[in-house]
């Protein structure tokens, strides 16, 4: 009975090296920014109170009104952008629907 084994062609290795390399590279990425957080946490625990238009916040850590800023900004900043480019396809379809209607 024989079995055939395919060989790996160099192609199909480099690129295996390559994913397995961006995926090591990624986790060490992911890794030192959870370090970067935690330590950015541990080191902001000052409790402060925010007031904005006569309304005060309770008082906690600096550290999670930083990060759920940064969260907020993070959600936002993507829909802004998609809102913009909808707006943008929108004004290149009037556009286009114009130049029909005029002949050109």
């Amino acid at each position: 009975m024989k079995t055939s084994m395919k060989r790996p062609t160099p192609d199909s290795t480099r690129s295996n090296l390559m994913r397995n390399l961006k995926r090591a590279l990624a986790a060490v990425f992911v890794l030192l920014l959870a370090a970067v957080v935690l330590f950015f946490v541990l080191e902001n625990q000052q409790t402060v109170s925010l007031v904005l238009f006569g309304w005060a916040a309770p008082a906690m850590p600096v550290a999670v009104l930083v990060l759920a800023a940064l969260v907020i900004g993070l959600a936002v900043g993507p829909l802004l952008g998609a809102y913009g480019v909808q707006r943008s396809k929108r004004k290149i379809r009037a556009s286009a629907r114009q130049a029909a209607l005029n002949g050109n």
